[in-house]
């Protein structure tokens, strides 16, 4: 399975949400970057992204976007084989 890193922070639903979805997917691994604990990791997720919300999660090399963006994806048949490609 294609590894997944997400940035998040603590207290943040949509964070849980993306989560959830994404172990019903199969995912057992999430690399996790808390950026409401470490100002250079929200530095750099803006930096790499553009964004400044949370969660924002990439698949591989892939920016996936944030929690309505993964839903989306989902929606539309393309989350497993972005999950599943090596």
């Amino acid at each position: 399975m294609t590894p997944v890193k997400m940035y998040t922070t603590a207290v943040c639903p949509y964070c849980v949400r993306a989560k959830q979805i994404l172990k019903a997917k199969g995912v057992d691994q999430i690399e996790e970057i808390r950026i409401d604990t470490s100002p250079e990791q929200r530095d750099h997720m803006m930096q790499i992204t553009g964004r400044r919300t949370v969660p924002q999660i990439f698949i591989g090399d892939t920016h996936v976007g944030g929690c309505d963006d993964l839903m989306a994806l989902d929606a539309k048949g393309g989350l497993v084989p972005l999950l599943q490609a090596q």
